[in-house]
């Protein structure tokens, strides 16, 4: 019985010990731990609402950090320590710009609180506001607007013809002709209408002629405007496609006839050089199928990389080397360079080379 005791004044000293340590803490009470702004339009600009919270414990609460889960949530807090019975703020702000739709985000408060982490939450709905002229329309044209400054006709074969076309607005006060310095034999370039209104829509219509070119692979080309009979040269659309050659007349049975490109490698790295060297590396290439491989054009992706190829037709079962210079002059530190080489192997036309090196300068 009297073990019995000790055992219950020993519990009871305890929870005593524990009670006392936790009227001696601070402690963090919200109002509440969530608030809806509901939906708000995009330009009323940012919402903002103040976590009221109270020490309810029996010593000073300090809050030592309060961190939101986004950066387009600004928290802000009492940074004196609170005093017991007293009250403070944690002010949060929710910036809208560019983010319209439904949010969702967290606030974690860390205090020297019983309850050392609380975590609050704001949500609500953003309504998208509507676009400005040169938002809609981000790239400059000299009066003109247009959302790209580029029409791609990606891949074209090497007699189609494509039209495509690029929607502009005037954004003067003025109206605004348009007209094309001469472009390339295979462009044909109007604008409808020719005179754009103010604040008016028009198009810039571009057909793409690949068998004028008679080349394959990459190609870039830039469309001049003369706007008003001003010409200026900053005033000008890129046109850039792929042409590829056309296999689709070819039969089962020349299909597996055809030539077939192989190289022995397709990567080299010429390791450290000093600026202002010349090095070069020699790639094989064979044809491994039945017919004369051609080569239709080799292009580097730098004039610093020349590539000669020792002939442009190869026999069945032939290799033959692909001469490639890299000249560091001007160049430093790490480089890499890319050889793109089409042929009219129907299965893999074309095939990219890489050449790296790391060009050290003097001191």
């Amino acid at each position: 019985m009297k073990n019995f005791f000790i055992v219950l004044i020993l519990m009871c000293f305890a929870v005593s010990n524990t009670v006392i340590g936790q009227t001696t803490q601070a402690k963090i009470d919200f109002e509440t731990l969530e608030h809806d702004f509901g939906t708000f339009k995009e330009e009323d600009g940012s919402q903002t609402y103040s976590f009221k919270f109270t020490n309810n414990g029996a010593s000073p609460l300090i809050l030592n950090n309060v961190r939101a889960s986004c950066g387009c949530t600004t928290p802000q807090w009492t940074k004196d320590p609170v005093a017991p019975g007293r009250d403070g703020l944690i002010k949060v702000s929710y910036n809208p710009r560019n983010r319209p739709g439904p949010f969702n985000k967290t606030v974690t408060v860390s205090s020297n609180a019983s309850n050392p982490t609380v975590i609050l939450r704001i949500k609500g709905n953003v309504e998208k506001r509507e676009q400005t002229l040169a938002e809609k329309y981000p790239r400059e044209i000299g009066p003109l607007r247009a959302k790209t400054n580029q029409i791609s006709f990606v891949k074209i074969l090497e007699n189609e013809t494509k039209t495509d076309e690029l929607v502009v607005v005037n954004d003067s006060d003025k109206p605004v002709k348009v007209e094309f310095k001469t472009p390339p034999g295979h462009l044909t370039v109007k604008a409808e209408p020719e005179t754009i209104q103010p604040k008016q829509e028009g198009k810039i219509i571009v057909t793409y002629d690949a068998g004028k070119l008679n080349t394959y692979g990459f190609m870039m080309h830039r469309i001049y405007l003369i706007i008003n009979g001003d010409t200026n040269y900053r005033n000008s659309i890129g046109i850039s496609a792929t042409i590829e050659e056309d296999f689709s007349s070819l039969t089962a049975e020349e299909v597996a006839n055809a030539p077939v490109v192989n190289f022995e490698e397709k990567t080299f790295d010429f390791g450290e050089i000093n600026q202002g060297d010349e090095v070069e590396h020699t790639f094989t290439i064979k044809n491994s199928g039945q017919r004369d491989l051609i080569i239709r054009r080799v292009k580097t992706s730098c004039g610093c990389t020349a590539v000669t190829p020792e002939k442009k037709i190869i026999s069945k079962n032939e290799s033959v080397p692909l001469k490639v210079k890299f000249n560091s002059r001007g160049k430093r530190g790490r480089q890499n360079k890319s050889i793109t080489v089409i042929t009219n192997d129907p299965k893999n036309p074309t095939t990219i080379l890489r050449v790296s090196s790391n060009v050290k300068t003097a001191g």
